[in-house]
């Protein structure tokens, strides 16, 4: 059997630049949820969320030409592949694999509001080069010299967890030898305005599975992993921080935004990346879960986690908490947060959580990070649509 390592990794979050930095936040439980400054939330009920701080943007380079979106995923996957240290060579036969929702919207959103608001042609047109998620991709791999098989993935929250399955199944198929896999969003106002409409935000930071939670808080951020086959990591001397077991996906067909009560695809998911790994429910000690702070996402997750696991046999917490809901990213900086779990023996806490809602019998890890010896992780995955993504890590 083909064995799938983690190689590199790479981040942008709302704590800053670098995975080191990201973790640090995550361990110390800092909670980087706040007023918004990037979009104009006036009028807004919720009117909060996790961006990247301004002077982190502006040290990531120029922003004339390229979209905030694409500077985010650009120094997340360069600081991935550094990390891997990858030669040229390597680089010329990876896969690339991008979850995109937002594209560049954002420089869009603001070329349409000067040109309707002003009434002359605004030069901010050639914005919309960029406004397509794909674009991304095409950035990344023009200048980073990626030369394998090349594809975006516009599978809503669930997206960048996705791209790690596709990631896996290339390198286990033996069409590449290693993939360069994360996701990337930034803040627009069309976002936050549709989840506002949808009264899917919570007016202070979000508290995934509390008793008393209303809501999710929206978020930005990269994270760039890369997978390689074990032997050829071995082979060229990379360092090897996880081993990525097992990948599952699948759909409910139920709902174009609530998840199946049932859970039953929700753990279908979970099942298929535990079957694939070759791990009984026994063998994890951990999930990080898509807890997004919502009642009914919530509730739902952990129904299926009680089908599978049974009530309170693992660990759970929601890295929501501390960053937002970064979207299309959400599932590719949990992947990084799970294999640093991995690696530091830590379990990163649930912000904001106080009294534990009695529909979700687990030890949800408030407040504050616990130290845990760990074999196997689960990362959870469910985006709007009902996509649902389950990747296991091992050490």
């Amino acid at each position: 059997m083909t064995r799938v390592v983690v190689s590199g990794l790479g981040v942008v979050s709302p704590y800053g630049t670098g995975a080191k930095t990201f973790w640090t936040g995550l361990a110390s439980g800092t909670c980087a949820i706040r007023p918004l400054t990037a979009i104009d939330t006036e009028g807004f009920r919720s009117r909060i969320g996790a961006e990247v701080p301004a002077d982190v943007l502006a040290s990531l380079g120029p922003s004339r030409r390229r979209a905030r979106a694409d500077r985010l995923a650009m120094a997340a996957a360069r600081e991935a592949l550094a990390d891997a240290d990858l030669s040229p060579t390597d680089r010329a036969c990876a896969g690339l694999f991008v979850g995109a929702v937002g594209g560049g919207m954002l420089e869009a959103e603001a070329w349409y509001w000067e040109e309707t608001r002003t009434g002359r042609p605004s030069p901010r047109i050639g914005a919309l080069r960029a406004i397509l998620p794909s674009t991304h991709a095409e950035t990344l791999s023009s200048r980073l010299g990626l030369c394998g098989p090349k594809e975006t993935v516009v599978m809503a929250c669930a997206s960048g967890a996705a791209s790690l399955a596709l990631g896996f199944d290339l390198i286990r198929s033996g069409a590449a030898p290693l993939a360069l896999c994360g996701g990337v969003d930034a803040l627009t106002r069309v976002c936050f305005m549709g989840f506002n409409a949808l009264r899917l935000l919570d007016l202070e930071p979000c508290r995934p599975f509390d008793r008393d939670r209303k809501g999710m808080s929206i978020g930005e951020g990269a994270a760039f992993v890369v997978l390689e086959e074990a032997g050829h990591c071995r082979a060229r001397g990379g360092r090897a921080y996880a081993e990525l077991r097992g990948a599952g996906m699948t759909t409910d067909a139920h709902h174009v935004t609530s998840p199946e009560p049932s859970a039953d695809g929700m753990v279908r998911a979970i099942e298929e990346a535990l079957t694939a790994a070759g791990r009984a429910p026994g063998d994890v000690g951990y999930v990080n879960a898509h807890g997004t702070g919502t009642p009914q996402n919530d509730r739902v997750e952990a129904l299926a986690l009680a089908r599978v696991f049974g009530p309170g046999r693992v660990l759970l917490s929601s890295t929501k908490s501390l960053v937002g809901h970064t979207m299309a990213a959400a599932g590719s900086l949990e992947a990084v947060a799970s294999v640093l779990t991995l690696q530091h023996g830590l379990v990163p806490p649930t912000a904001n959580l106080r009294v534990t809602d009695p529909e979700v019998p687990f030890d949800c890890v408030p407040e504050t990070a616990r130290a845990v010896e760990l074999d196997a992780v689960l990362s959870n995955s469910f985006g709007f649509g009902g996509q649902n993504v389950s990747l296991v890590f091992g050490r």
